[in-house]
């Protein structure tokens, strides 16, 4: 048994040192401060580290098929009123939204961008009295209106029962509405009027929509758009004015879900037009993105792949024993140098001393 426990001491790594060939210096007293200082430090930034999700990003190939986009925005026009301004989309795979007006809001805004009025699409149009039916004569007591789509009704049942209903079977047919007075819904819901009423207003568009994932454009314009032998082109005819001021602020603009750490670059790009009319472009690549949290919930939006993860704890529990054992060696390298150095000189002086 005792030889047992002489070979167990023996395999000691660390030998105990009597405490009477101990000596303690102010350096040791200092260095050993410093050391548990930068120690201490260490293992806060360690645990703050440990303690916190870090996110990894990795780019892989995007293999879906068939999916779709969700595009969110916030945008100002300052000098451009909300009766004349729509939103078109459309992409390389020749599908079309024109004039979209779904999951879309619009704020009529004075000079001075305050809300004047909040409303979900369209002018509007007030309650019928008495208009044109599509045969010619007055609407009658107990019959059922059916207003002239004016040379655009594909068959013979259709109707156009505003403004909006006339002007959205021209731009079908790929006309221009010319004179909107000639209109009788136009002229009844008095929709040169409004536009006269709302000039020097701006707007305040924002929503959302749902596009194929593929190459194409958004924009907002002027005017109902329509095809005109394969060219996409807006009615300003019904406006009757030369120019437009399409001076615009992006408040927001995002694709796909909100995930922390994203990135907007347009988010409150302002631009101020300097001549009569002019068109701005801003070119995008989407990048499809997966966020995935620690709880391994996941999101789809559009950058890239990012993975919300926390460091094991025994990497922590590694680092922490890295940071005390090798903050105490280089504290105790310094020490010794110290001490030895402070040992040569104080034996040269003595030495200068005698001599």
């Amino acid at each position: 048994m005792d030889s047992i426990m002489s070979r167990l001491r023996n395999l000691d790594a660390y030998p105990k040192i009597n405490e009477d060939f101990y000596s303690r210096t102010l350096s040791g007293g200092l260095i050993t401060i410093a050391s548990s200082v930068l120690m201490l430090l260490l293992f806060i930034s360690e645990l703050r580290l440990y303690l916190h999700a870090v996110t990894e990003t990795k780019l892989v190939v995007d293999t879906s098929r068939g999916e779709t986009l969700r595009i969110n925005f916030d945008v100002t026009f300052p000098a451009l009123p909300c009766s004349i301004l729509s939103l078109d989309a459309m992409d390389i795979s020749g599908e079309q939204h024109l004039d979209v007006k779904h999951d879309i809001v619009k704020k009529r805004l004075d000079s001075h961008g305050n809300v004047i009025e909040t409303r979900q699409e369209g002018i509007g149009a007030p309650k019928i009295e008495k208009p044109l039916q599509r045969h010619g004569g007055r609407l009658e007591h107990n019959e059922t209106y059916c207003g002239s789509c004016y040379g655009a009704e594909v068959t013979d049942e259709d109707c156009c029962n505003s403004c909006e209903e006339v002007r959205e079977a021209y731009r079908k047919k790929g006309w221009a509405i010319s004179n909107p007075d000639l209109i009788d819904q136009c002229k009844r819901e008095g929709f040169l009027q409004r536009i006269k009423d709302e000039e020097g207003e701006g707007c305040n568009v924002y929503g959302f929509l749902e596009v194929n994932k593929v190459a194409g454009n958004f924009h907002f314009a002027p005017g109902k758009s329509f095809q005109q032998s394969g060219v996409h082109v807006h009615d300003l005819l019904a406006f009757q004015k030369d120019s437009f001021n399409i001076s615009h602020q992006i408040n927001r603009l995002t694709f796909g879900e909100y995930f922390p750490g994203v990135v907007n670059p347009l988010d409150g790009v302002h631009w101020t037009q300097q001549t009569p009319s002019g068109m701005y472009q801003y070119f995008i690549k989407v990048v499809p993105t997966v966020y995935t949290d620690v709880n391994g919930h996941a999101i789809q939006s559009n950058q890239v792949t990012f993975t919300e993860e926390h460091i094991s704890f025994l990497h922590f529990l590694t680092n922490v024993c890295a940071i005390v054992g090798g903050v105490f060696t280089v504290s105790g390298i310094l020490d010794s140098f110290v001490y030895h150095g402070q040992k040569a000189i104080k034996k040269k002086m003595e030495i200068g001393k005698f001599s």
